[in-house]
């Protein structure tokens, strides 16, 4: 047996309109948003009495969803250090490809985005940068450049 394909990232967050703001200014789009609780939802977490908000933001192709939560209970739990580096175990950034990255990495810093290192370039193929995003996660950016 094998996936049918990767139906979505999920991301927790402290503040989702801001996150939703976020996302938008890249380009994602918003799919719905919802409260989710209930007995399946503390089964499936492994977590009782969870109640979040939920926002679903989806890629301009269709193709990719990112799915952005907000715990109202219990409270969300903060990851050491907040802002970990690129070399911290686990996942630690979604890549999107943009076509202009200077122009996105100056309009995601309106919402708080902030350069991790410097803009780079690999080869003849892509401008590429880490950018800071919501709940300290790690929002990759690459222009192709042919």
């Amino acid at each position: 047996m094998t996936i049918l394909r990767m139906d979505h990232v999920g991301m927790v967050v402290g503040d989702l309109a801001a996150a939703v703001a976020f996302f938008t200014e890249l380009g994602l789009e918003l799919e719905g948003e919802a409260p989710v609780e209930g007995s399946w939802v503390d089964q499936v977490n492994g977590i009782d009495g969870v109640r979040v908000d939920i926002a679903m933001m989806r890629t301009p192709d269709g193709h990719g969803r990112l799915e952005l939560t907000r715990f109202r209970s219990p409270a969300a739990i903060s990851a050491e250090p907040a802002d970990a580096p690129a070399n911290t175990l686990g996942l630690r950034n979604v890549m999107f490809a943009v076509d202009d990255i200077e122009d996105t990495v100056a309009r995601l810093r309106q919402h708080g985005g902030e350069l991790v290192g410097q803009l780079g370039q690999y080869e003849d193929s892509y401008k590429l940068g880490y950018v800071r995003g919501p709940a300290g996660v790690i929002v990759a950016l690459a222009e192709p450049l042919s």
